[in-house]
């Protein structure tokens, strides 16, 4: 008996980042890297507090129209691979200087956003239903910085990226970038896919280096690393903020404790 064939799911769409494979680098850039990007500093501060106050509009606009108003639509577009092309320089993926202009169509870096329409109600609670995706954007973040210096030394030694540790650092990038689109609203798709694709994941076959970002074992167990040690930077700071709170409670100084007896007076 003739049976009609499946429908097709359709697949949802999640922002793409894509990347070149990891490169020689020049050590000098290298090894003045932060120095380097302080214009760029500036540069991605001014525009983060102009997007803020856009989001904000776009936000009132987005309740009641459903959707983004045009020319938050622009900004927003512009904004999140200009700050995901000064990121990936400082985080050492390559060694091109990201340019001063929000369209580079000729730079590696490239970020594709699809912004339509939005459910009013993830609007609403948009700042409670990220919280989950800050949390873990955040350790993770947090994790990598935690050992920047060793992955500094090492690209400056070998003058380029290891592989693996390459593969972690873009699956960091491309979940920050994600997480950065849904909260500002430029795609109704959770963050997710840390840990990267699934082997032929694309359709149409590999487009670049990150698209599709499949890791290896070495990559995925950095990432769980750099969650661990996130976490357990945070759980030693909590830990430290609250000792330091309850010693000032009295209203006492833990240091002037240790000096009163040796000042003369009362």
């Amino acid at each position: 008996m003739w049976q009609a064939p499946p429908a097709q799911v359709a697949r949802e769409w999640l922002p793409v980042l894509d990347m070149p494979g990891p490169g020689p680098q020049n050590r000098w850039t290298v090894l003045l890297r932060v120095l380097l990007l302080i214009p760029q500093f500036v540069v991605v501060w001014v525009l983060s507090v102009v997007a803020f106050f856009v989001a904000v509009i776009g936000w009132f606009a987005a309740l009641a129209l459903g959707r983004l108003p045009v020319f938050v639509t622009d900004y927003l577009t512009a904004f999140v691979p200009y700050d995901t092309r000064v990121t990936a320089y400082l985080m050492l993926t390559l060694d091109r200087y990201p340019p001063f202009r929000f369209r580079t169509p000729d730079y590696p870096v490239q970020v594709e956003l699809r912004p339509g329409e939005l459910n009013r109600l993830a609007v609403l609670f948009r700042i409670i239903l990220v919280i989950p995706a800050a949390i873990i954007q955040g350790l993770v973040s947090a994790g990598w910085w935690i050992v920047a210096i060793i992955s500094w030394l090492v690209v400056l030694i070998l003058g380029e990226m290891p592989r693996s540790l390459y593969e972690a650092t873009a699956a960091i990038l491309r979940y920050r970038m994600r997480y950065t689109a849904y909260l500002l609203m430029l795609t109704s798709a959770y963050p997710k896919r840390l840990f990267g694709d699934e082997p032929g994941s694309e359709p149409e076959g590999p487009a670049s280096a990150t698209r599709p970002l499949v890791l290896s074992g070495a990559a995925r167990g950095l990432l769980v690393v750099f969650l661990l040690l996130g976490l357990i930077s945070w759980a030693t700071s909590s830990v430290t903020a609250t000792f330091t709170s309850d010693n000032n409670d009295d209203g006492t100084n833990p240091t002037e404790r240790v000096v009163a007896p040796l000042v003369p007076g009362p």
